[in-house]
């Protein structure tokens, strides 16, 4: 199993609510649900990021993900910077292909390889927010997204490889892409998606498909999805990966305790307006992950965010994207994680509220029980 984190370059607080930007924020008014004094806003800059890198990299994780996005800082600059203050970590940096071009793509990524001695990973972002998009100047519909990414990701490969690579298809037509140093090795591929149009893509291109969290019979059906298209199509099967937040302290109490301390002081008629932006996605995923917390939803019932043992879907109702946490104690977290890699998950992003304390949490009570972390040294290869 490998183990990353999770850089905020949106910014970071102690509840899901501060400091966010954009459609779902700023949030309701917290400031009861903290004690005296205590932030209210961390914002993304270099230094409170870069300490973010170095524990994530001293606790033994593998990389850090970056997302996408115009309420994030620009992940290449971002990982770029941090490359520099870290030793052995590995950057999964976000890509999306509605703005950039797949040779230039290509060539960014092959520095970057060669001048961190082979610390890139690639998060290819294809999206699902029509907003989001049109800031982009973006507006093909969900089915020639795909369709480009599927081309973007056949141009980026190709540009890697050792003669000019010519290309036509509906979105793009390259003469000669080529890097004049091809990566060595190329940056690994990670992909998500869930819906028709994703998949395919993923079984093409994929070198570890990612999904959200989820209960267990929900992953474990996506991942023997993508194993029958991986063998219809002759392909290796990829590596998997899940996302989960995590909430974990010494004992059960303290870290549910703590869990329902990241909703304290919200409003409801808040979580109202944020499900009604995240209805308007046409992410499946997004929808997958919403379903999670419609039980509480319609019962207001706490223990209807518990969707699985250990697996809290309450994140889910302020924040889009990945909406679950593993809530427990450190043993009962090592335990879910280990029933998630039973059913073939290879590698798990995780993250917490705030980013750089939980990382300790994580780091020191979690990954030494999974025979990581602490004193671990991330292998470049």
């Amino acid at each position: 199993m490998q183990f990353h984190w999770f850089l905020p370059t949106g910014s970071d607080g102690r509840t899901l609510t501060t400091g966010m930007r954009g459609t779902h924020g700023p949030g309701h008014d917290t400031t009861a649900a903290l004690s005296p004094g205590a932030d209210q806003h961390r914002a993304p800059d270099l230094r409170y990021l870069t300490q973010i890198a170095q524990a994530a990299e001293h606790m033994g994780f593998d990389a850090v993900l970056t997302p996408a996005g115009t309420f994030n800082e620009d992940p290449w600059i971002t990982c770029a910077a941090l490359a520099r203050t870290t030793e052995h970590l590995k950057f999964l940096v976000a890509l999306r292909p509605d703005s950039i071009s797949p040779t230039l793509a290509a060539q960014m990524a092959a520095t970057f390889q060669r001048q961190t001695h082979g610390r890139l990973l690639l998060n290819i972002v294809t999206g699902g927010d029509v907003a989001e998009q049109a800031r982009f100047g973006d507006h093909l519909d969900k089915a020639a997204r795909y369709a480009r990414t599927d081309e973007w990701l056949t141009v980026l490969r190709g540009a890697w490889g050792p003669e000019p690579f010519d290309y036509k298809g509906a979105h793009y037509d390259v003469r000669g892409a080529a890097v004049f140093s091809p990566p060595d090795p190329p940056p690994g591929v990670y992909f998500g998606g869930s819906s028709t149009e994703a998949v395919p893509v993923a079984t093409r291109h994929a070198d570890v498909y990612l999904t959200w969290g989820e209960p267990p019979d929900d992953v474990a059906a996506k991942l023997n999805r993508i194993r029958a298209l991986a063998a219809d199509a002759g392909r290796s099967v990829p590596r998997f990966g899940i996302r989960f937040h995590v909430v974990t302290r010494d004992t059960r109490g303290e870290a549910w305790a703590a869990a329902e301390r990241l909703l304290t002081g919200i409003d409801p008629e808040h979580i109202d307006r944020v499900q009604a932006t995240l209805a308007a996605s046409q992410s499946t995923g997004q929808a997958r992950q919403s379903s999670l917390h419609a039980a509480f939803r319609d019962s207001g019932r706490t223990s209807d965010l518990e969707v699985w043992p250990n697996v809290w879907a309450g994140v889910g109702l302020l924040r889009g994207g990945a909406g679950t946490a593993l809530v427990g104690s450190h043993r009962e977290v090592a335990d879910r994680i280990n029933e998630y890699a039973e059913l073939g998950i290879d590698e798990f992003i995780l993250s917490g509220f705030p980013h750089l304390e939980e990382a300790y949490q994580v780091g020191e009570g979690v990954l030494p029980l999974l025979g990581a972390g602490i004193g671990r040294v991330a292998v470049v290869r």
